[in-house]
Formats: structure tokens, sequence, C-alpha cells
């Protein structure tokens, strides 16, 4: 953050186009998000088997699914489910490996031992058959995905924040900041982690990306989101049996994972190059 705040006092240069485009495209869809369920005149989970598989026309824009059911309005409203929780499952990892990194590598010694050891422990299981036995262990849903996530996904935050604050606490201006007699945590949550930050909110951006993508993933498998909730992996599968007669049913929730992880990891990635020039 103080980076940042650098950055701005001295006449920053504008963010880089990658970034801008990321953030038009992250824009996008929380307003589509937000709005686009008001706006569309279909109840997403009402069923009319009359109606199913209808094909793309000006009253059902792509068409109807499997059960009859408005697909466009179902593509938005997935929008409410799989963001929230991909920035949750990727935020509480966040907030408690970042703490734990920062205390690791601010004090060292026994702290810093406990908090690799453990991280250490996690690690040793292969990450993706982790997360499906914890995610089957606490039941399908968001809930449970959420907790399986931060149980596992903690540890990269945890070695990037003691890695920078490792570094940061040798700086001049740590150095004097001790002189002036503040306290140690003080300086920790005041002068070291501000710093420290950025890459961690940089690293955010990119885990929400894995986290959406492995969210659908769960859900394409039955162990995700559950029906009649619209979720886009389960949109996929599906859509998955219709392929060849109505191919658009998988395709279209899979561009919107697409579209939404480049916009994301554009914005992340034009960030960083902004605060590093």
């Amino acid at each position: 953050m103080a980076r940042i705040a650098q950055r701005a006092r001295r006449g920053a240069r504008p963010l880089p186009m990658k970034a801008r485009i990321g953030l038009t495209i992250l824009a996008a869809y929380i307003l589509a998000g937000i709005f686009g369920p008001m706006l569309l005149p279909f109840d997403p989970d009402k069923t009319d088997i009359l109606r199913r598989l209808k094909p793309p026309s000006n009253v059902h824009w792509l068409g109807t699914d499997q059960l009859g059911r408005d697909f466009l309005t179902r593509l938005v409203v997935a929008i409410r489910v799989d963001l929230p929780i991909a920035f949750a499952a990727a935020f509480f990892p966040m907030v408690i490996g970042t703490a734990l990194g920062a205390i690791a590598g601010y004090y060292g010694k026994l702290a810093d031992t406990v908090v690799s050891r453990a991280a250490d422990l996690v690690q040793a299981f292969p990450v993706y058959v982790f997360l499906l036995v914890l995610v089957f262990a606490l039941g399908a849903g968001a809930t449970s995905f959420i907790v399986a996530a931060t149980v596992i996904a903690w540890v990269g935050y945890a070695r990037l924040a003691r890695g920078e604050v490792m570094r940061l606490k040798s700086l001049e201006f740590v150095e004097a900041a001790r002189v002036t007699g503040l306290p140690e945590r003080v300086i920790l949550t005041t002068h070291v982690l501000p710093n420290a930050l950025p890459q961690t909110l940089i690293y955010y951006m990119s885990d929400v990306v894995l986290m959406v993508l492995v969210l659908s993933s769960l859900s394409f498998l039955g162990v995700g989101i559950q029906p009649p909730t619209a979720e886009w992996g389960r949109m996929i599968a599906e859509g998955q049996p219709f392929l060849r007669s109505h191919w658009w049913l998988a395709a279209a929730p899979g561009l919107m994972l697409m579209v939404f992880g480049t916009g994301l990891s554009l914005l992340a990635d034009g960030l960083d190059d902004w605060l590093r020039s």
C-alpha cells in the first residue's frame, strides 16, 4: 500500500493497457451479476419441460436448457454464485496465510519453525486430492469448498508474506522505526506489513482465478455447488450430453470462465508491472 501511495504522490503513470482491460472485464462481470438478474424476465430455476432445449430466439436469447429454463438467465445468475465463492475462498487463506507468514518472517525462531512445518505438512499431500477429500468429508456446497480451500491455500500466502517480511525487516526505514522505540508489533503492522501487501494482493487475484476454476471443476464432477443452483461448472456438465445438437449449452459457461480468468489475470499482471516500474 505504501508503494501505491508513493507512486500517486510523485505523479505515477497510468495503469498499463492490460490492467485497464482486466479491470473493465471484472467491472462488466460485477455489474452483470448485480443488475443482470433484475433486467432478465425469467426465473432461473423455473422448469418448463414443454419448452426444453429450444434454440436461441427473440424470447430466449440463448435458448433453453434440458429442463426448459432460460439459459441466458442462468448464465448471468451463475455470476452471483461463482464470483463471491471464489473471492471468499481466496480471501480467507490470504488473511490467515499473510498473518502467519508475517509473524514467521518477522519474529523467526520458534514462530518460523512452527509455521514452516505446518506449511510443509499441508504441502505433503497432493493439492487436488486433499481438496477433494476435504470437500467429501465436509459435504458438497459453498461453505465446504471455502473451508477446504482455506485449509489448503493459506500456505502460498504464508510463504510469500514470510519472504517479503524477511526482506523488508532489514531495510533502513525499519531500523529507523526501532531506534524511535516503537514496539515490534507496531513496526510489523504499520511499517513492514503494509509494504508487503501489494504482492499479496496481486497473488490474491491470481488465486481467485484458480478458485473459480477449481469450484467449477468440483461442480462438474458433482461435488461442488448442487442443482438447481446455477453454476458454470455444473452447467457445462449438464450441457455436455447435447454438444452435437446444442453446443452452446456447454460452450457458453466455459467461455464465461475463460473470459473472467483472462480478465483477472490481465489485471494482476498489469498491476504487477505498474508497481515495479
